[in-house]
């Protein structure tokens, strides 16, 4: 049986990002200001994975958050993609 072609190279990421244990809680990123009429999840991993493993990634309206495996990998992307322009709008 051949494999599903359009996950080729795609990992999925879970939807989960609320979880409150102080591990999770230090590696996960707010991304504000996010124009989620334009900006999808599959845009959002794709800027912030440079930074490390990601985990888990949740859009809602105006802004999402993105789950690292590491505090450090989190600590980057925000370091990295702070005021960033995105659709016309700075993160």
């Amino acid at each position: 049986k051949p494999s599903d072609p359009t996950m080729t190279g795609k990992t999925q990421t879970s939807n989960v990002t609320n979880k409150n244990d102080p591990k999770s809680l230090n590696s996960r990123v707010f991304i504000g200001n996010l124009n989620t009429a334009i900006v999808k999840k599959g845009d959002i991993e794709a800027i912030f994975a440079k930074y490390g493993k990601i985990v888990g990634c949740s859009v809602h309206k105006g802004y999402a958050f993105v789950q690292y495996m590491s505090e450090r990998h989190a600590r980057a992307a925000v370091a990295g993609e702070n005021a960033r322009i995105i659709a016309g709008q700075p993160l």
